[in-house]
């Protein structure tokens, strides 16, 4: 790139927090507030090191499993959800448990169990390792199995072929689910799925705004940590397009070295991330010569989820 072209940021929109994350940050502050700390919370609230040190800052004791948490204490349940497993412990030990399980990682737990009261095997498209996906595994273990590739999808063996339905993980790459769905459509051509997707539309908007630019950019930067499944996709969907990706937690994670050469870089954010990240890539891009930054929206986004009825209640909201 000549040395006097010019350099420019587009801001990807919607980026950054999702109505799931909010509700869920929403619930630790509000029973901080509310109880006095300290508040246990199973697992990471959300996939963000930023936002769980903030917490843990306020006096949320993070946690991994319910054996964990002091007998009677108060537990929160992260936005991922948990298994029936899970919550029998916690009622065992006599937790005062908040569930802050983002309400449509609740629909694909409802969607497992009457699939499963209706004889049907289920196959479940997603990351094993994912939180997510071990907490809707845990609502019909007998009769779910995970597949993360077409690979696994085509080794699948189920006791009866024509009583098959199929559930996906909320934060899969669009492509990723679509190409596993029509495998198992060819597989099992009787199999049944949820009467809407079950990625969310959070995940959705973020891949398509990526998707919008991703060529009128020479590098894309999404924000987001690593263990962030939705924020991973990102990148994917940059470099399946051909213009390469990073994620990164912070600007102090960008190598100079990706920014010569380059003339537009696109900016955005995984649906865990907070906007003072982003604020923070914008800031290190500007002194590096970035310095102008046009938003660009692909979609309008306004959702907004109620809080769960024990926080509201206790809050007196």
């Amino acid at each position: 790139m000549p040395p006097n072209e010019h350099k420019k940021v587009l801001l990807l929109k919607p980026r950054g927090f999702c109505a799931g994350v909010v509700r869920a940050i929403d619930v630790v502050n509000i029973a901080l507030e509310t109880f006095g700390a300290p508040i246990y919370v199973r697992r990471e609230i959300v996939h963000n090191r930023h936002v769980v040190d903030e917490l843990a800052g306020k006096g949320a004791i993070f946690v991994h499993e319910i054996d964990e948490v002091p007998g009677g204490q108060r537990v929160i349940y992260s936005a991922h959800g948990v298994s029936p497993a899970v919550r029998a412990l916690s009622k065992d030990r006599g937790l005062k448990v908040i569930d802050a399980t983002c309400p449509l990682v609740t629909k694909v737990h409802l969607e497992a169990v009457r699939y499963a009261k209706q004889g049907y095997s289920l196959v479940l498209i997603g990351h094993r390792d994912h939180d997510e996906v071990e907490g809707t595994l845990g609502e019909a273990p007998e009769v779910t199995q995970v597949v993360s590739n077409v690979a696994e999808v085509e080794a699948l063996l189920v006791p009866d072929p024509d009583r098959v339905a199929y559930l996906t993980q909320t934060t899969l790459s669009l492509t990723e689910a679509r190409d596993m769905i029509q495998a198992l459509k060819l597989k099992f051509p009787k199999i049944i799925g949820p009467p809407t997707q079950d990625i969310c539309y959070a995940t959705e908007n973020r891949q398509v705004a990526v998707r919008n630019v991703a060529r009128s950019a020479g590098l894309v930067l999404v924000v987001g940590s690593t263990n962030s499944s939705n924020s991973n996709r990102l990148v994917e969907v940059s470099r399946n397009l051909g213009t390469t990706g990073f994620l990164i937690e912070n600007s102090e994670m960008i190598d100079p070295k990706w920014l010569e050469g380059v003339a537009t870089v696109a900016v955005t954010a995984g649906a865990s991330a907070p906007e003072v990240l982003v604020e923070d890539v914008l800031a290190y891009l500007g002194r590096n010569g970035f310095d102008e930054v046009e938003e660009v929206e692909a979609v309008r986004e306004d959702v907004h989820f109620g809080l769960p009825l024990e926080i509201a209640h206790a809050a007196g909201r």
